[in-house]
Order: C-alpha cells, then sequence, then structure tokens
C-alpha cells in the first residue's frame, strides 16, 4: 500500500468517524426528546390528578376518568405533534436529496468540486481532498455529497412514524406515575403523588442534563420547582372549585 492511497483512505476513515458522532449526537437527541416527553406525561396528569383529587376528595372514579382522559389525550397529542413535524422534516428531506440527484446528474464536475471545496473545510489539504471527492464520487456520490452537504443519510431518512410512537410511549410511561400513586388506597394520596412526582422530575431533569452535557443542577431545579409550582396551581384551583361547587 503506497502512503498516497494510506493517506486518502485515513481521511476517509476519519470523515467518517466524524458523519458517525453526527449520527450519534442526533440519536442522543431522540433519546433526550423521549425523557422530555415522558417529563410532560408526569406534570401534565399529575396536574389533572391533583386538581381533581382536591375538588373531589375521595372520588376515585372521578379522578381515574380524568387522570386517564388526560394520559390518553396527552399521548395523542404528542404522538400527533411529533409525527405532523418529522413528517415536514423528512419531505424537506426529500426534496433536498431529489435536488441532489438532478444537480449531479446535470453538473457532475461543478458538484465535484464543489465537494473537494467541502474536504478542504473539514481540514484536508486541496491534493488530498480532491483525490478524495473522486474516491468517494466513484463510490457513491449521492452518499457523499449528502453525507457532507446535507448531513444526512439517504438511506436513513427520519422516520414519522418512529418519533410518533417514541413520543407517545415516553408520555404514557410518565403519566403512570402520578395515576397510579394517585390512585393507590393510602391515607394520603395527594402528598404521595406529589413526592413521586418530584423524584420523577428529578431523574428527568438528570437523565435530560446528562445527555445534554447540560449542568446538572440547574436544570434538575427548573424541572422540579415548574412541576411542583404546576401541582400546587391545580390543587388550589381545585379546592377552590370544590368550595363552590359544595
Amino acid at each position: 500500500m503506497t502512503d498516497e492511497t494510506s493517506d486518502i483512505e485515513a481521511a476517509i476513515n476519519h470523515l467518517h468517524e466524524a458523519h458517525h458522532d453526527e449520527r450519534l449526537g442526533q440519536r442522543l437527541n431522540w433519546l433526550r426528546a423521549g425523557v422530555l416527553g415522558a417529563n410532560d406525561g408526569i406534570v401534565s396528569v399529575a396536574g389533572v390528578v391533583v386538581g381533581v383529587a382536591a375538588a373531589t376528595p375521595g372520588n376515585v372514579p372521578a379522578i381515574a376518568t380524568a387522570g386517564i382522559a388526560a394520559l390518553v389525550a396527552g399521548a395523542f397529542s404528542m404522538a400527533g405533534g411529533e409525527y405532523v413535524s418529522v413528517s415536514t422534516q423528512r419531505d424537506t428531506e426529500k426534496a433536498m436529496v431529489a435536488k441532489e440527484i438532478q444537480e449531479l446528474e446535470e453538473q457532475p464536475a461543478a458538484e465535484l468540486a464543489e465537494l473537494t471545496g467541502l474536504y478542504r473545510k473539514r481540514g484536508l489539504s486541496a491534493g488530498l481532498a480532491r483525490q478524495v471527492a473522486e474516491e468517494l464520487t466513484a463510490h457513491n456520490a449521492l452518499a457523499a455529497h449528502a453525507e457532507v452537504e446535507l448531513g444526512i443519510d439517504p438511506d436513513e431518512l427520519t422516520n414519522p412514524w418512529h418519533a410518533a410512537l417514541s413520543s407517545f410511549v415516553a408520555f404514557t410511561i410518565g403519566a403512570l406515575i402520578p395515576l397510579a400513586m394517585i390512585l393507590l388506597p393510602v391515607g394520603a394520596p395527594v402528598i404521595m403523588t406529589a413526592a413521586s412526582v418530584v423524584v420523577g422530575l428529578f431523574l428527568t431533569g438528570l437523565i435530560s442534563a446528562r445527555l445534554g452535557k447540560a449542568p446538572i443542577w440547574p436544570a434538575i431545579l427548573r424541572n422540579v420547582i415548574m412541576g411542583s409550582a404546576t401541582m400546587a396551581a391545580t390543587y388550589l384551583i381545585g379546592i377552590l372549585f370544590g368550595v363552590a361547587i359544595a
């Protein structure tokens, strides 16, 4: 193996490693979004069940009905929102890939020069950037351009169904925490629910901060304070409406 061939292979491997790191970052973002979806489920359903429990203490059917309705509505709302959002993103990606295919067919020389320039910006020398661009173009021109120019893999476009299902499951898992706790046959279900919600918010704040490589305690405190404020507000509203009804 010549030194020139070795340099080209090393450069290509380095570029593939960089792309792998980008894809890993995207997957971590999806995971972080799932954690935040669970967080939404915890807060929104906790607010509903605590408010109804304050308005109608001991009325298990009413609390259960409200909690289940909030869980179902929230999960479907989250899933629908993700489906619409990611479908738009996928349509954009497909349009970008189609445009790239057309440009490769109509202007192959210009596209090769563009790819060379992109590799130059990534730190390769002029000669090596040209060689790498030619090698990758000969192997799979579309994949090379999509990876470097568009930041996507034409064979792995974002899937709206995956996003919708992930959001649905994440929200449901989070929502089940306050719903299950408020329905337990214990003497102080609201206190038990509030305590479980604080623990859940602590964990989701911790996980999201670690995935996002952000400061941990500010993320946890924001999460716990906002969730607790939500429960306090709905509890007070429940008491006010309960008194008015009585």
